[in-house]
């Protein structure tokens, strides 16, 4: 029995070693070519990423669990190029996860992420190929070829819903071309029988990298039954759209994305306000967000406090940076270690269980980005980096620390400063205190995902501190709820509703 035992020992320390060794030795070689017919699409300097998932229920560019990210040097797209893991400049996020799944089916896509005037990937302009699948072994080996184009979304035809458009002269004169600006408008019921009412307006800004296509998904019978009923708020409902070149703009001016919010605010808002036949004198003209959107909903109506009457926000991201979820950017000396030498997470389940650390979430933005780092990720790192800081030497956003180390540059840190809504109401309660009276409503739980309920804290706990005046702001938390978990587009509109009928 002793042998036996000794041999049944020998033989998992040798199967151990030879699992180490491949994992060690995993390596990605995929061959990537363009279709004759994508040859006239494709433009030099993007980034190709390959998207592998034992998911077949989706495209794996839609839910992969490991991706390799390389931007090709002087690739034309006339010949084939090899993604080829082992060299320097090819970034592989998440094959950890492969452990002891060698064998096993998987499935994989690549994407070449080429549009510069959207961070994102799976937006328009970007080419990806069909899928593929393997079984899993220590060296990944396909070709595929880029012979699909993603085609520009579209806003549902409907009878009550406006797609609005527009140049903004702002941003073209900022980026030196033509940009667009667009959001949907939802028209309330009793819209076409009364031309002539006048009807609060509320603008919904989107969670992070968010579109005016979320309309889509709400013009489904559980929501359509409800909007035309008898007795529903009557309320023109706007979706805002955040595409920026960066990732999301956050709806506001800044060095990188341009001047967003004087666009909102000076061409875009007035354009659907003249459609819709809004009156601004009315004083009816509201905010609402979840999570970046929640962000916007707050910064606009603290930016613009006389522009806008109100806003209602769930789970914002952070809206104190010294409570940047658990960092603090002006004197901490990482994102990626906390003060006790320990790994600085970055989500969390609502039992407050650690899934996801700032090392792993800015690496795999570093994998998505065609620079190598986040800046350009279209994440959210890069989307705050560029939103925030300023604009580098080379043209891109700086780096607010560093994309390996997480070490933090305390000169950029401070230029954050303008958009860190705790220390702008700080600086300018005597000013903004007034005007903000009767208008801020911000729920969240205290077991947010994102860990950005400790910044509502403390935006919290200063404005219970303010005097003349004392603020009025309505801020709730719920204990165990998780980031978003209250956020409900029929209670907003409730909300908005009944606020505006007390102007009456």
């Amino acid at each position: 029995m002793k042998i036996k035992s000794l041999l049944l020992l020998q033989l998992l320390l040798v199967c151990f070693i030879n699992n180490t060794i491949a994992q060690t030795d995993l390596s990605f070689k995929i061959s990537v070519s363009v279709s004759p017919q994508m040859k006239e699409q494709f433009l030099k300097g993007g980034r190709l990423l390959f998207h592998l998932t034992s998911a077949n229920d989706k495209d794996p560019r839609n839910k992969s669990e490991i991706t390799v990210g390389v931007t090709p040097s002087d690739w034309d797209g006339l010949n084939s190029f090899v993604i080829d893991s082992k060299k320097k400049n090819v970034l592989v996020n998440g094959a950890d996860k492969l452990k002891n799944h060698f064998s096993e089916k998987y499935f994989c896509q690549v994407v070449y992420k080429q549009n510069t005037t959207d961070g994102n990937e799976n937006v328009e302009g970007n080419l990806y190929s069909t899928i593929d699948s393997f079984a899993l072994t220590s060296v990944v080996k396909a070709s595929l070829k880029l012979q699909s184009i993603i085609p520009p979304s579209v806003i549902i035809n409907h009878r009550f819903v406006k797609a609005v458009e527009i140049t903004s002269k702002y941003l073209s004169d900022f980026f030196g071309s033509p940009r667009k600006i667009k959001a949907a408008v939802l028209l309330p019921s009793g819209y076409y029988d009364n031309p002539n009412k006048q009807y609060p307006i509320c603008y919904r800004a989107p969670g992070l990298n968010g579109r005016a296509i979320a309309i889509n998904g709400m013009m489904q019978k559980e929501f359509t039954d409800w909007w035309f009923s008898k007795n529903t708020p009557q309320v023109i409902y706007v979706f805002l759209d955040s595409q920026g070149p960066y990732g999301d703009t956050y709806q506001v001016d800044s060095e990188n994305n341009g001047p967003c919010g004087k666009a909102l605010t000076e061409e875009l808002i007035p354009a659907i306000e003249k459609a819709v036949n809004y009156h601004p004198e009315n004083k009816n003209r509201y905010l609402a967000g979840k999570s970046t959107g929640g962000w916007i909903a707050v910064g606009l109506q603290v930016f613009y406090p006389d522009f806008f009457d109100g806003t209602f926000a769930y789970s914002p991201d952070p809206i104190d940076f010294e409570h940047y979820g658990l960092i603090d950017i002006y004197h901490d000396e990482t994102i990626f270690y906390n003060k006790s030498g320990y790994l600085q997470p970055g989500r969390r389940t609502t039992d407050d269980e650690p899934t996801f650390s700032m090392k792993d979430w800015i690496h795999g933005e570093n994998t998505n980005s065609r620079t190598g780092d986040y800046r350009v990720s279209g994440g959210q790192f890069g989307a705050y980096n560029a939103v925030f800081g300023p604009k580098g030497a080379d043209g891109l956003p700086s780096l607010m620390f560093d994309p390996i180390t997480g070490k933090i540059d305390h000169e950029i840190a401070k230029q954050w400063e303008k958009y860190d809504l705790k220390k702008v109401l700080e600086k300018n309660w005597s000013t903004l205190g007034p005007k903000l009276q009767g208008k801020i409503w911000i729920w969240t739980g205290d077991m947010d995902g994102l860990y950005s309920n400790v910044a509502t804290r403390y935006f919290k706990k200063y404005l219970d501190s303010t005097t003349n005046p004392k603020s009025d702001a309505k801020i709730s938390f719920t204990p165990m709820a998780g980031h978003t978990q209250e956020w409900s587009d029929i209670a907003v509109i409730k909300m908005v509703a009944e606020k505006a009928a007390q102007k009456k």
